[in-house]
Order: structure tokens, then sequence, then C-alpha cells
């Protein structure tokens, strides 16, 4: 269904789970996919799908057990699996080759992706995460997934808490980010899309994923833009550093005043040097 604003809702069965995803622009012009992070959605792109939609046929992917795709049965969130899911995906919608765009955990869904399949990805931007992580920022990321309320009373409730891990965004899309990451709950309330089962492997210290990511970023063939938060910690300078030095087909740009979620934070300066990189001869 078609919104006045011009985003798609659809949904497509992958390997009998129903995934859920944005689309927006014209449905020859060349396809981006855009991957969210642990604990976001698709709609967490929406503006910057809105904005490369007159060149692009832009596709944000509800990830595996986040905003309105079906949750792992089995609890699997490991790299390869959401990377499987996105070969699938591109396979049913017939996409030979696409712009790869990632966040946090879509980003090195994103890297597994294109280092397993270079012949489909043209151009890849990966938005502050690496194959190592900080241990200031993982840990910050998984105090709030482990301590997140189960429920809220009203929406409010949520964006308060919400404030707090996103200090820099604007009011109206950290409301939006909020507002499409909630679900109604039977007994009233809101509760997170996103799968409790990511939650519950925090709180039991099971949050690691086993895959080794440096090789599948050295094995990149696609040019790369590796994009860093100046005051993240998630990204550290060193592994930034690295991740240059045994890649020469990435370069980086950093974005002052910009944490982890850089396109939250600077969303100006993100979209320009988004825009910039794809439109690079």
């Amino acid at each position: 269904m078609q919104a006045p604003d011009g985003i798609v809702d659809r949904f497509v069965d992958l390997g009998g789970q129903r995934f859920h995803y944005t689309e927006w622009g014209p449905p020859a012009a060349p396809p981006l996919v855009l991957l969210h992070g642990v604990t976001g959605h698709a709609r967490t792109w929406d503006d910057e799908a809105r904005a490369l939609s007159a060149e692009w046929r832009v596709l944000a992917l509800d990830q595996r057990g986040h905003g309105d795709s079906d949750p792992a049965p089995d609890g699997d969130y490991t790299v390869p699996s959401l990377a499987g899911d996105l070969a699938a995906f591109a396979d049913a919608l017939g996409l030979a080759r696409v712009d790869l765009v990632g966040l946090s955990l879509g980003g090195r869904v994103a890297i597994a992706f294109a280092a397993a399949n270079p012949e489909r990805v043209r151009r890849l931007v990966v938005v502050d995460i690496g194959p190592d992580i900080a241990a200031a920022g993982r840990a910050r990321v998984g105090a709030a997934m482990a301590l997140a309320p189960e429920r809220f009373e009203t929406l409010e409730e949520a964006l308060a808490l919400a404030r707090m891990a996103n200090p820099r965004y604007a009011e109206a899309r950290l409301r939006d980010r909020v507002r499409h990451g909630l679900r109604p709950l039977a007994g009233g309330g809101f509760g997170w899309k996103y799968d409790r089962a990511l939650r519950e492997a925090v709180r039991r210290g099971h949050w690691r994923d086993p895959v080794d990511v440096w090789p599948l970023w050295r094995a990149l063939q696609c040019p790369t833009l590796l994009v860093r938060g100046a005051e993240s910690d998630v990204l550290d300078a060193g592994t930034a550093k690295r991740m240059l030095e045994t890649q020469p087909r990435a370069r980086m740009v950093e974005v002052p005043g910009a944490g982890h979620t850089v396109p939250g934070d600077r969303p100006a300066e993100f979209l320009a040097a988004l825009r910039e990189f794809l439109t690079d001869a």
C-alpha cells in the first residue's frame, strides 16, 4: 500500500518466514538496499529513503526479528544467517546488483553479503561498525538492551527512554523511530517490536557472534565507504585505521558531532556523504 509521501509497505516470504520491507522510488531505478542496526527497523531509514527516492529504488528491509518481520524461530541472529536472508531477499526481488548500506549490525551483515556475492554489490557503505567492536560501545548497547522494559504504558514513556540513549536526535526523527519500533500489547501498553530473544541473549551473556569479520572485510571487491561518528564508542579510531589499511578499496568519512547512530545524529552530513559516494563516477 502506497502512502502519500511515496512509501510502499511490502511483505515477502523467504524460506517460510514473512519479511517486511519498505520501498520508495521508481521500480526501474537502480536498487539501493538499507539495513538497520540491532534494535532498529526499516522505518529508521525513512528520511534517507525519501531523499534518495528520485534516483534510486530504495528498499529498507526489516531483518529477521525486527520491525514487522517474523522472529527467528531458533533464535539465530548471527551474521551468516542474516546475510543469508539478504541473499534470499535479493533473489526474491530479482535484484542482480545493488548498492548496499548497513548501520551497525546491518553493516556487518552487509560486509558478509558483499564478500560472499562480489558480483551483486556495486557500492557498499558501512556505517560505524567494524570487525572489532569497542568494549565501551558493546557494554553500553548491551546494557540498554538488557535493561529495556518489556512494557510501556505510553509512547511518551518509551520516547523518554530512547532520548537518554539518543541525545543528538531531532525530536521528530526520534519520535518516528520509537513509534514505528513499538507494537500494542494485548493487555494494554506497548512493547518493542524487536525480538525479546535478543534481549534475553544479552541478559544471559550470550550476545557474541562467532564470526570473524576481518577475512570478510579483506575479501571485499567493491568500492566501499566507511562512515564513522567522530564521537563513536562502537567503532574506535584504531579499528577504523586498521580497516583502511587492510582494504584498499575502502575510504572513510568521519562525521563531527556524531556518535554511533550517525544517520540520526547528523542526518544532513550523513546524507551528503552517502549521496556523494553513490554518485561518484
